[in-house]
C-alpha cells in the first residue's frame, strides 16, 4: 500500500499544514518509506490475538491515602528567611527596577 500525492496533499490540507509541489513529493516518498519500513510487521499472524495497551501487563497505581499533616504558620516559615516584609518573603528583584 502505498500513498499518492493526492493522499499525501489531502493529509496535508487535513491536518492544515501547508505544502508546495516540491514538498509534497518529498513527503509522499518519505512516508513511502516509512510504510516499507512497517512492511515486515504485516507478515506476522495476529488473528486472535489481544491488543496490548501496556507492557507490563497488570500494571496498577500504588497511592496511599492521603493524610492530613499541621502544616507551617506563617512566623515558623518565616523564621529563616534572610527578609520578610509585612509577614511575607521579601526577595531582591531579579529583572532590574527598583528593590521591593
Amino acid at each position: 500500500m502505498y500513498l499518492s500525492e493526492n493522499e499525501v496533499r489531502d493529509i496535508a490540507t487535513y491536518t492544515r499544514i501547508r505544502l508546495n509541489k516540491d514538498a509534497v513529493r518529498e513527503m509522499t516518498v518519505y512516508l513511502n518509506e516509512v510504510l516499507d519500513g512497517l512492511k515486515p510487521i504485516t507478515q506476522y499472524q495476529l488473528e486472535g490475538v489481544e491488543p496490548t495497551f501496556h507492557p507490563i501487563a497488570g500494571l496498577v497505581n500504588v497511592m496511599r491515602d492521603d493524610v492530613i499533616h499541621p502544616g507551617f504558620s506563617q512566623a515558623e516559615a518565616l523564621a529563616n528567611a534572610p527578609d520578610e516584609q509585612e509577614g511575607q518573603f521579601r526577595i531582591t528583584p531579579i529583572l532590574g527596577g527598583e528593590g521591593v
